[in-house]
């Protein structure tokens, strides 16, 4: 069949698991005063539309910031806005300000799934199409397959058309300029990832490997000749696009300063619920909520953060090539992740992205990760009710992985790239590394569906009421942690030579 005919495939497939997981519940359905992210993009959308831009971020009497306020970038609202214009034509209802609070109705669920559906198929989807048909090697066959293991990651699924967010946009976007780099159109790349910025701050996560990738190419080249102009055009174009995306902002700095309180609101402290990471899963033995203050907190957040992407990014820096510029987004969106200040359990989706390009490389640890990033979120779905979603889409994904990536066949030290692994634990006995991957990877998938199903099946003793959401964080961070330092130690490794590349392909 012709590969642009399995490529069709693929992504109908792709939508039609979109759709499925969409006809479920979403984040907060009636459950007042709040409700939840589903009327958070809705109350945006009436937001924009009704009030003049200058009041869009700041709490007036019309504009109650403890509601759900806006809190993203201006390409956010923009985005609600366009959306307003669409809904006001089907249901004025819909926007109406203050009157459309909470809106629920069949109609209004339809018009806001297919507009996560939009999205995804104008900015997301040929992103990720494109990447794996130009930018991963072998042959059409595992291509195809590539791109169809991409297509079916639960967790941005789950999380954009179940619990409800727009996150395959600045997803598209951050892939668009990943794409642009890998085929040397470095300005196109940056202006990318510019909106991809401008839509949600935490594509700072991937922030310093496009800047250490760029500035290694331009010093490469030669920073007194043509690296000089690849600089300077790089950075006309990421102004230009910054300026653009905030110019309605710009003529008042009070505006603009607003803006900034609104997207890093540092005030909320380290913690928010049982995420992931280093600091709420170190909080179980050390009490660090109580034994820092938030400032100090914030400092230790910032430095242990710095030191955790900083030999990522200079590697990258010194050597800018595109095998480094991927193992560096994955490293650090990581290290952000497992560090950074203020970090929701849905981050783990920034992650996930750099991680997913890496699939065709590195199958098996790519897909134990998505699994495991997918698992992390568990609490968040079982609260949403999309427990039979999360079942299907994870054992779907999984399942079509290890078969279509060949994940468990391709599992040798030197594909694994565990060479550095020996070399590191010299004073051990020469150990089979590639078997105990393998054997660590079945635990962790017993450990993943067992924690899952107690979950759901058992009811926790009295005094530890959130007994299954630390045990699946801290599994979970165990995953990340492992893979973080995998990962480095990968890049830090040999790449992996022609010759290899094709014996595994």
């Amino acid at each position: 069949m012709h590969t642009w005919s399995l490529v069709s495939i693929c992504v109908l497939l792709g939508v039609a698991v979109r759709w499925g997981v969409s006809l479920n519940s979403y984040s907060g359905a009636g459950k007042p005063p709040m409700f939840g992210d589903y009327e958070a993009q809705r109350h945006w959308q009436e937001v924009t539309y009704n009030l003049p831009v200058q009041e869009w971020y700041f709490n007036t009497t019309d504009n109650d910031l403890n509601y759900w306020g806006l809190d993203y970038p201006p390409l956010t609202a923009y985005h609600s806005l366009v959306c307003a214009y669409i809904a006001k034509m089907i249901n004025p209802e819909w926007v109406e300000l203050h009157k459309s609070r909470a809106y629920e109705s069949p109609a209004h669920k339809l018009f806001m799934r297919a507009t996560v559906l939009v999205a995804d198929l104008l900015i997301y989807i040929p992103a990720v199409v494109l990447y794996c048909l130009y930018l991963t090697d072998g042959s059409s066959r595992k291509k195809v397959s590539t791109l169809f293991c991409f297509l079916l990651y639960p967790g941005l699924i789950l999380i954009d058309y179940g619990h409800f967010q727009y996150n395959a946009v600045s997803q598209g976007f951050a892939l668009w300029g990943i794409l642009a780099l890998g085929l040397g159109w470095d300005a196109l790349g940056s202006m990318a990832f510019s909106l991809a910025l401008n839509y949600k701050q935490m594509e700072l996560y991937h922030a310093l490997p496009f800047f250490c990738y760029l500035l290694g190419k331009c010093v490469k080249t030669g920073l007194t000749g043509r690296g000089f102009f690849m600089l300077v055009r790089i950075a006309v174009t990421v102004l230009v696009s910054f300026a653009l995306c905030w110019l309605p902002f710009l003529s008042d700095p009070s505006q603009a300063l607003q803006v900034v309180k609104r997207v890093f609101p540092v005030a909320r402290g380290l913690f928010e619920d049982k995420v992931a990471n280093t600091w709420c899963s170190l909080n179980v033995l050390i009490k660090i909520r109580f034994i820092l203050s938030r400032d100090s907190q914030l400092y230790l957040s910032l430095v242990c953060t710095l030191l955790a992407v900083l030999p990522s990014s200079i590697k990258l820096l010194t050597k800018p090539d595109f095998w480094q510029f991927k193992l560096a987004l994955a490293n650090s969106s990581l290290a952000f992740f497992l560090f950074s200040y203020q970090v929701h359990e849905k981050s783990i989706l920034l992650a996930a992205l750099p991680v997913c390009l890496l699939l065709n490389d590195l199958p098996l640890v790519v897909v134990w990760f998505l699994q495991a990033s997918t698992f992390s979120m568990l609490p968040l779905f079982l609260k949403d009710g999309l427990l039979v979603p999360y079942v299907v889409t994870s054992a779907g994904f999984l399942f079509f992985s290890i078969y279509l990536l060949s994940a468990l066949e391709r599992c040798t030290e030197d594909e694994l790239r565990l060479g550095a692994y020996h070399k590191l634990l010299f004073f051990l006995p020469k150990m089979d590394l590639a078997c105990m991957m393998r054997w660590k990877f079945y635990v962790s998938i017993a450990a993943m569906a067992g924690l899952s199903v107690a979950s759901v099946a058992l009811v926790p003793p009295p005094h530890l009421p959130d007994l299954f959401p630390v045990l699946v964080s801290v599994t979970a961070f165990l995953h990340f942690l492992g893979t973080f330092l995998y990962l480095n130690i990968v890049q830090f490794s040999r790449p992996p030579t022609r010759k290899s590349q094709k014996k595994i392909n």
